[in-house]
């Protein structure tokens, strides 16, 4: 851990909420139980995630690279993520509000890989977020008594996608959906209960691996309007609304893959106490 006092910013996307902390010059070690620790939502900060902010040059994680700054994610349990869609567009506006990026256009790396990210002129940000996959089988995913087929998809992280008459056949996803079978996602999946609204909107509620329910997930409402684009009766073209708890998401596809569209907001800054950084030195 560093000497001196450490920021901290707490930022939200659709009420997906992170804890940004810069650390350009890569001096922080962040640790699975050190991100863990302030996410905690009695104990610490709170949020669904921690975004380490870091220089490319000052980072030896292998996917730390393509791209001037690197974007170090863990979810809220401490463990690492490939990519974070609401993540990534607090972590763009947090950029452009300290002049770090141009708000034009920016390429953010990630363990996904790089993406590009820019202000539109009604202040929300596009994310590039790359090609959806659609994965080979179709897993279960049941809930309660119920259990319904799932679309699986690589966003890229991994995403089971079930459509249903109501979101509220999710139950409250209090605990982890359980996924059969038990090896089809190895490293853990979000799972996206959606619901059709009409042609091009859906409504969607996520449990997200390491995180539980959130009230939005960026990557989950791609692989989602991805799935409803391509159901019998769907709206052929153009972007795809997506409401999530906490507000509306937009989802449209290009040549170079599926665009996130959606707001960032900075709510607080701070430092971490000193006490608190103590117990990592």
């Amino acid at each position: 851990m560093t000497s001196g006092p450490i920021p901290v910013i707490k930022g939200h996307g659709t009420g997906n909420d992170f804890i940004l902390i810069p650390d350009l010059e890569g001096r922080i070690e962040m640790t699975a139980d050190m991100a863990a620790d302030l996410c905690d939502r009695r104990l610490g900060l709170g949020g669904d995630g921690v975004l380490r902010i870091v220089r490319c040059d000052a980072d030896d994680d292998p996917a730390a690279t393509g791209a001037e700054i690197f974007m170090d994610y863990r979810n809220s349990d401490g463990s690492l993520a490939q990519m974070c869609g609401n993540g990534i567009r607090v972590f763009a506006a947090y950029l452009v509000e300290q002049g770090l990026a141009d708000p034009a256009g920016m390429d953010i790396a990630t363990r996904g890989g790089v993406r590009h990210v820019f202000c539109r002129p009604d202040g929300l940000y596009d994310v590039a977020m790359g090609p959806a996959l659609e994965l080979p089988g179709v897993p279960s995913v049941a809930v309660g008594r119920m259990a319904f087929p799932a679309s699986a998809i690589a966003m890229p992280n991994p995403h089971a996608v079930v459509f249903v008459g109501s979101l509220d056949a999710a139950g409250s996803l209090d605990e982890p959906p359980d996924v059969k079978p038990d090896d089809f996602f190895p490293e853990g999946v979000n799972v996206e209960f959606v619901q059709e609204i009409a042609p091009g909107h859906i409504a969607m509620r996520v449990h997200e691996r390491g995180s539980g329910e959130t009230l939005s997930c960026g990557t989950g409402a791609c692989a989602a309007a991805y799935v409803a684009r391509r159901r019998p009766g769907a709206q052929p073209d153009g972007p795809v609304r997506v409401d999530v708890p906490g507000g509306t998401l937009l989802v449209d596809e290009a040549e170079d893959g599926m665009h996130l569209i959606g707001p960032a907001e900075i709510v607080a800054e701070g430092e971490l106490s000193p006490g608190w950084v103590a117990r990592w030195e």
